[in-house]
């Protein structure tokens, strides 16, 4: 067992002694000293170099023994043999903390490998960070350990975002692409070959910081799995989420990762696994890290994904609900009377208080308009967030929209966001400056909500399931619930404990039709015993739920379940079964009442390659039917097929704990529009509770 990582002397030193400092600022070894003092360090700098006397007025020693004192951090700045022995001589010295920037050691061969285990032996356990590392920023204490090039910024932005990166290149990427949108960081740390401090190390110490909201993370391999799990649950438990770039998703960059950090990549979906299970937010790109961080870093939590969308632009609004929806989330209209708050705030004609994304026009592009209609809004029911989309006139006022909707921000209990639509990099860094949450992309806007839903719901779907799963097996609700927390799209519905709070759940939907369902954990498939009913008129909600209680008995009955009707799609299944011998593996097919007359289905052991679940989706004889079958619209392929994928990825984080789940029918739409789940099952193993 690894003792507690004490790196608060690496993190917050008081004294540094840069090891082998150089006069010439161009080079790597003249960097630190210069970016110690550009960006405010108050300690005590040490400089070992026998060639010089000075360097910028401070004096130079000749040898490491000569230090006046033990330095919380020896920066080494020497080749590969040269560091060995400076961390050597370090360890006599008593220093608490060592840095290695050199490469040469286990990323490159067994040679190199041999080398970082002399260099382990040299520090004698003194701490090491390295090698092959660029070093440590501490942005909240103005200490710059690092001879990264972007410390050339001017200034450095304190926030409440950690960085832990395995790649050096990628930490000084990530410090100024974030410099540039205005998003501020507390610590970040290199970790290079992880000789003896890891990515685990520094979780463990950005934990217990308190500067720190959001820990992201860099990843290359984890090298010890057993504990990043143990202080990812952790994190999610405290509040304080892992956001996840992990690289090594396909062929070429697992053998990228190996050789870079000498570390063996496990696969990438044991990683996925991995990540879900423990509430950690995986993102697909070095942007969506960052993304993902500025919705995290505001402390206001997204309790569900109805957005209400105000733009000054129609199509940027679109592009928003169109990024948006493709994570889940929905724009219903407004309610009553949040359109007519609407309508009372918004001028001429063409004004629309009915629709949403709600359009401002030119006319109404005013601040005295953006107030009144973002607390509309904000003050509405009948949405979780609402998203500000700012168009090429911030260009020219910048202060238009970004004065009221900060206003709001700071005021509203959930969250308040902001897209700009033009390439305005200015307005976002002040908006991320003054605590609005913005983005330069409507990609990475929805990057940022599907993170804020997806640390709302916690350390892992399975701890919620576990109080839930009464019996073993969820109701649709909870179903449904699970595989939206994994990325599956779901219809628009309520729980309703009562008829008359199913009326009134009817009204919140504002959908002209409904889907009224009895909601039982002892009744799996509820149109068997008559209890689902389909194109309920809002006026009948009442009477017909008083119906559906005829067909089961009280004490089976959870309540009701109310929907919106989906219609014009393609109806498929999608399922997991497990198979005593083989495990787990996917079932694709068409769905309805045809997936037990026709017996159309695909399957698939799990996990599943990169195109298996477009190959199940040819085998299909009803896949006809989603390639514009006799003048109908082509239905969304791509999203089915990503559906599939995200489906398997949450068997794969279930694991044992899943026995049976399944989609039927899981609705694809025309092209462009995605997939919706319309019915769920999931029946869990009945040693859950005990896991």
């Amino acid at each position: 067992m690894r003792p507690f990582p004490n790196l608060e002397p690496l993190v917050r030193p008081r004294s540094v002694a840069i090891v082998g400092a150089s006069a010439d600022v161009r080079r790597t070894a003249g960097k630190p000293a210069v970016y110690l003092k550009k960006h405010g360090y108050v300690g005590r700098v040490h400089l070992v170099n026998p060639r010089y006397a000075e360097i910028d007025g401070v004096p130079c020693l000749r040898r490491i023994a000569d230090l006046p004192e033990a330095p919380d951090v020896g920066l080494v700045l020497l080749g590969a043999e040269p560091a060995i022995e400076a961390v050597r001589q370090l360890a006599e010295r008593g220093a608490s903390t060592a840095i290695v920037l050199a490469g040469g050691f286990a990323e490159i061969d067994d040679t190199g490998a041999q080398r970082q285990t002399r260099l382990v032996e040299a520090a004698a356990g003194m701490r090491l960070l390295g090698p092959n590392t660029i070093g440590m920023v501490n942005v909240a204490d103005h200490t710059a350990l690092s001879a990264s090039g972007a410390l050339e910024l001017d200034t450095l932005t304190t926030g409440r975002v950690a960085i832990v990166s395995q790649s050096g290149g990628m930490l000084g990427a990530l410090l100024s692409r974030g410099a540039a949108r205005g998003l501020g960081f507390s610590r970040l740390i290199s970790t290079g070959n992880e000789a003896d401090v890891d990515v685990c190390d520094a979780i463990e110490y950005l934990l217990a910081d308190d500067a720190t909201r959001v820990i992201g993370l860099y990843l290359e391999s984890v090298r010890r799995p057993a504990r990043f799990r143990e202080l990812a649950e952790q994190a999610a438990q405290r509040g304080k989420p892992l956001v996840v770039f992990k690289i090594g998703r396909s062929e070429a960059g697992a053998r990228s990762a190996t050789s870079h950090t000498g570390a063996i990549a496990g696969t990438d979906r044991m990683y996925a696994a991995l990540f879900k299970q423990t509430g950690a937010v995986r993102v697909e790109t070095l942007d969506g890290l960052l993304d993902a961080a500025t919705g995290l870093a505001f402390d206001t939590q997204l309790n569900g994904r109805r957005l209400g969308i105000l733009t000054s632009t129609g199509g940027g609004g679109s592009l928003v609900a169109e990024a948006c929806g493709l994570h889940g989330f929905t724009v219903p209209t407004p309610d009553a009377p949040t359109a007519e708050r609407l309508r009372a705030a918004l001028l001429g004609e063409s004004a629309m208080a009915d629709r949403n994304p709600i359009d401002l026009t030119l006319a109404n592009l005013r601040s005295e308009t953006y107030r009144e209609t973002v607390a509309a809004l904000v003050d509405s029911p009948s949405y979780d967030a609402v998203v500000v989309v700012v168009g090429s006139s911030g260009l020219e006022d910048p202060s238009l929209a970004a004065a009221p909707v900060r206003e709001a921000a700071v005021a509203a209990e959930k969250p308040v966001v902001v897209y700009v639509n033009p390439h305005a990099m200015n307005i976002v860094s002040y908006l991320n400056g003054v605590g609005v949450p913005a983005f330069f992309t409507a990609e990475g806007c929805a990057t940022a909500l599907a993170a804020m839903a997806g640390a709302t719901l916690g350390a892992a779907p399975i701890e919620g399931i576990r109080g839930a799963a009464h019996g073993h097996t969820l109701n649709e609700a909870e179903a449904l619930a699970l595989f939206a927390a994994h990325g599956v799209r779901v219809a628009r519905h309520a729980v309703a404990a009562t008829p008359a709070e199913a009326a009134e759940q009817t009204a919140r939907l504002g959908a002209e039709r409904v889907v009224l369902k009895v909601l039982s954990r002892s009744v799996a498939h509820k149109s068997d015993v008559g209890g689902v009913r389909v194109g309920v008129l809002p006026q009948d909600v009442t009477a017909t739920c008083d119906e559906l209680r005829l067909r089961i008995e009280d004490a089976a009955l959870d309540g009701w379940l109310v929907q919106e009707e989906v219609v014009g799609g393609t109806e498929m299944l999608l399922g997991v079964i497990r198979d005593p011998q083989l495990e787990l593996a996917v079932v694709l097919g068409a769905g309805g009442t045809a997936a037990e007359v026709f017996g159309d289905t695909s399957l698939r052991l799990l996990p599943l390659g990169p195109s298996e679940a477009r190959e199940m989706l040819g085998e299909l004889k009803c896949r006809v039917l989603l390639e514009g079958f006799r003048g109908q619209p082509p239905g969304d392929i791509d999203a089915l097929v990503e559906t599939v994928e995200r489906f398997a990825d949450m068997a794969l984080a279930l694991g044992d704990n899943l026995l049976e789940a399944e989609i039927n029918p899981l609705f694809v739409l025309p092209r462009g529009r995605g997939v919706v789940a319309a019915d769920g099952l999931v029946v869990l193993a009945s040693n859950l509770a005990a896991t």
